[in-house]
Order: structure tokens, then sequence, then C-alpha cells
């Protein structure tokens, strides 16, 4: 690097950042070596609040458990105190049990004959208010609105009664006024007479009481309660496969694959269809809606995916019924590249918005795409996922895993982007201009344990995948580079980032695993 006039040296160009080395944080609900999984455990949502602070999960038993940030309540002092510190804390995220609820029961339509499954498959967490949190939930036909608040519950003590007769809450269980049927006089002691006009909820000692005490209130307890606060539902005829909030606060959508609905928070007998792709005659019907998301600062703009590969966006200015898209993103079909699996592989499972709005990442099966909302000519990053999958299709089609529905998720800012895949890994990418950054990791408490080294000099300058590595190695089945053994059965499907930190949540079958760089 040459001197300029003056001494002063000229500064190289900023690069990408460096990839980001993982590290295993925290596992809830591990399992032990033989373990079967119970089908009502596996978990179905993963969802961090806004602040971070919180995380809920769903499972396929209908609960939802929420875990709570504990590392940031241990800094304690002012904040000037804390403006001193020089030198920055290096602490990352750690969380604990919160409380769990049941949200959804298995339920049967007797109009359809239809069984309706619990499992959850979108949570949703809300704006708080006066310390409650706030969140909702759905299953394949009904969404619920819950408040999940702490309450102070006091305990009693020091009463004139028997402490072997006082229940858990401070209620005095049931027995006889006096040990004999005896009338019981002022100073404690027994006349002859039953006195029948005083309650027999409590119990004297036959020798009476020496001294008067007055009940104590020993300890404030706090219990967490979770309420429902309305439930929406009769809304959908098919699966709802997303919800997502309106960044006005009052508002949210839920879509299944036909139709759109938007709902005020506070009325839950009514919704507005704003998009309904049914055609007149269901044998003319060509796609069906797969995910759908609002804006994240922008409340009358939304996002939808088709299992044909688009990506529509919709302005909720533009009329009541929102059936003509203000964009389109897709991506056209190399000529001669079409086969069977084409449209199977193009129907896109998820889509997310980036914190700020300029972009979205969607996920269809061999590949994350990230669209720049300002150009629809195509996207403005792709990154490989399953290609080495690709000579398999015919397999995946027969044991139905080509069908499967895996979750994508960025970083707070917008650096990176993370998706799922078999034998529980889970892929990380950068996505800065020049970055190369392509990393594998296992949900286990050794994430680094399938890495797969990507090359020095890699052949893509953006999104560079670290499967084209793994190609060769995928010649026999089920096998990757490393000579591991690929399984079908075990799919990382959902996954979360932390919305300020490099901080990954993502779920083996009824495992949450925890990461952080």
């Amino acid at each position: 690097m040459k001197g300029s006039v003056g001494g002063e040296v000229a500064e190289a160009p900023a690069g990408p950042p460096p990839p980001l080395e993982w590290k295993f944080s925290q596992v809830f609900g591990e399992r032990t070596a033989g373990e079967e999984v119970q089908e009502v455990d596996i978990i179905s949502a993963i969802e961090f609040d806004k602040s971070g602070d919180h995380l809920a999960t769903g499972d396929r038993g209908g609960r939802v458990v929420l875990f709570e940030r504990t590392d940031t309540k241990e800094q304690v002092g002012s904040r000037r105190e804390l403006e001193r510190v020089d030198y920055p804390v290096s602490r990352h995220p750690e969380f604990r049990y919160k409380t769990e609820f049941q949200s959804h029961e298995p339920e049967f339509d007797y109009l359809k004959s239809l069984e309706i499954e619990e499992k959850i498959n979108k949570i949703r967490w809300c704006q708080t208010a006066n310390g409650a949190l706030f969140l909702l939930s759905t299953n394949d036909k009904t969404i619920k609105y819950w408040k999940v608040q702490e309450k102070k519950v006091k305990k009693i003590s020091e009463m004139n009664i028997d402490p072997s007769k006082v229940a858990g809450n401070g209620s005095v269980a049931s027995s006889s006024l006096c040990s004999s049927p005896k009338q019981c006089l002022a100073n404690g002691g027994c006349g002859d007479k039953a006195y029948s006009s005083l309650s027999n909820d409590l119990s004297f000692p036959p020798e009476g009481i020496p001294s008067l005490r007055l009940p104590m209130v020993t300890s404030n307890e706090t219990s967490l309660l979770a309420r429902c606060r309305r439930v929406y539902a009769h809304a959908h005829d098919y699966h709802i496969n997303s919800i997502s909030n309106n960044s006005d606060g009052e508002t949210f959508i839920s879509a299944d694959d036909l139709r759109i609905n938007l709902w005020n928070l506070e009325i839950s007998n009514q919704s507005f269809n704003i998009v309904d792709v049914k055609p007149s005659n269901m044998e003319d019907l060509t796609e069906v809606i797969t995910s759908a998301e609002f804006h994240p600062t922008h409340c009358n703009t939304l996002a939808y995916s088709s299992s044909k590969g688009s990506v529509r966006l919709i302005d909720l200015r533009q009329s009541a019924l929102c059936d003509s898209h203000s964009k389109l993103f897709e991506e056209q079909e190399a000529p001669g590249s079409r086969s069977f699996f084409t449209e199977i592989i193009a129907s896109i499972s998820d889509i997310k918005f980036a914190k700020d709005g300029r972009y979205i990442l969607s996920r269809d099966y061999m590949t994350l795409k990230l669209w720049d909302i300002n150009m629809d000519s195509g996207p403005v990053s792709t990154f490989q996922v399953h290609e080495y999958l690709r000579p398999k299709l015919c397999d995946l089609y027969e044991n139905d895993s080509i069908f499967d529905k895996f979750e994508c998720c960025l970083s707070g800012d917008g650096s990176r982007v993370a998706t799922g895949s078999y034998s529980n890994l889970f892929r990380v990418f950068g996505c800065a201009a020049g970055s190369t950054e392509a990393t594998t990791l296992e949900a286990s408490k050794n994430p680094m344990r399938r890495q797969v080294q990507t090359p020095s000099r890699p052949s893509r300058s953006l999104g560079s995948s670290l499967t084209r590595v793994v190609r060769r190695g995928a010649d026999n089945a089920g096998v990757d580079a490393n000579g591991n053994s690929f399984d079908f059965t075990t799919k990382l499907l959902h996954l979360a980032w932390h919305p300020t930190e490099n901080s990954i949540a993502c779920a083996a079958a009824n495992s949450l695993y925890m990461y952080y760089a």
C-alpha cells in the first residue's frame, strides 16, 4: 500500500465481514441416548419477540412454552456506571424456562367429518402492555390471542386454627367446630350445648386457645397466568399456514391455501378477506398460497408466496380485495430444465422480510433467495441449500420428503441468512457484497462436528454454497462429502434468529438448541 501526500495511508475498501464462529449455548429438552421422541413433544414453531428477551415455542401437542432471557438482568447499576465501563460486555444470550400453557386441543369438525390437529403451526408476539406479554398462536383452523401475566399470590399464616387443616391457597379445610359436640365459650372452654350458628369450617383445640393471633401475610409469591383473550375461528376453509402482525399494532393477517384474511385484534367475530385466489372452477386451480407476511414498517404492504415459486407484494390501499399485486418476484426457469419435479421444488415454503423491509428472503426446497423489493427482475442472491439432493428427487418424492416445509430467517442487521436441512443440520450464509460465508452446523452440543470446509477460491462471489463441495460425495445415496449418512427422518424445519444479536434458536425434534457467535 503506497503512502499518499502528507504521509497519510490510503484506506483499503472495507471487505465483507469475516465468517462467524458459532458456539453451543444451551439446549432445552435434550434427549438421552435411545430415548424415543413422543409425537406430541415435537416442536413445530419458534419465535423471538421484538426485544429478543423472550422466546416462544409451540409443539404438536398444542402447547406453547415461553422462555425468558436471564443474562441482561444481572447487569445492575445506573446508566452512568454502565457507560463508564470501557470494554464491551461479551455475554451471549442465555434463556431460562418461564412458563407453558395448553394453547389448542384436538377438535372434530362434524360438518366435514374432519379431525383438527392441536399442532401449533405459527406463533407471533404482539405488543406488550402493563408488564404483560401478548401473543398469537394458531393451529390449522383457529387462532388464539393470549395474555401472559404475573399474578401475586398472598400466603396467610399465624391463624387460630390447626395448621394441618389449612389448604395451600389460604382457605380452611372443612372440619367440625369442636372435638366434642359442646358449645365453645369465649374463654376457650366448651359448653354442653352445640352451637350450630357458627361456621363448622374451623377447628379449635379442645383445651382452648391461650391467646388470639391475628392473620399475617407471610409471602407474596408470583405465579404466571396465561389467559386466552380472544378466539378467531370459522374463517378458513383450508389449513392456516401463516399469521403475521401488522406494524400498526391493531391488525394481523391469517393465510390459508387460497385466502388471506385481515383481522382486528379486538374483534374476533369478523374478518375481511383481502386476497382470494380460489378459481370459480377448482379444476382451474394452478397454485396455492404457501406463506404470507406483513411489511415490518409499512402497515399497508404485505407479501405472500405461492407454490409456483413466486412472491407477490400487495398494497392494501389499492382496493378492498387485493387480487392484483403491485409487484411480482419470480425467477424464470432455464430453458430445457423442466422436469416432473420442477414445480414441486419451486414451491416456496417460507418468506421473511428483512428488519428494514428492503429485502424479502424466500425458501424453496433447493435454495434460499434474497429479493430486493425495488428490483423485480430476479433475486439479488441465490444460496444453494439442497443442490446435492437433485439426483435423489425420485427417492425424496417416494418418501414425501420433497414436500417438507423448511423455514428461513435473517439476522437483525440483514447481513446473514439461515435455514434448516436434513440430519439436524442448518446452514448460515453471508449475504453482504463479496461474502463467501457458507457454514453448515449440526443441532447438537458440538455444532461444528459436521463442518465441511469452504473452498479457498469459490467460483461465486455472492452466496457461494457449501453444498457445491459436498456434491461429489453425494453420489452414494444418503452420504455427504464427509462420509456421513444423511437421515431424512431427522429434519431441522424450524429456526429463528435473535433480532439484535448473532444468536440462533433451532428445533431438532423435541429439543430446542441455541447457538451464538
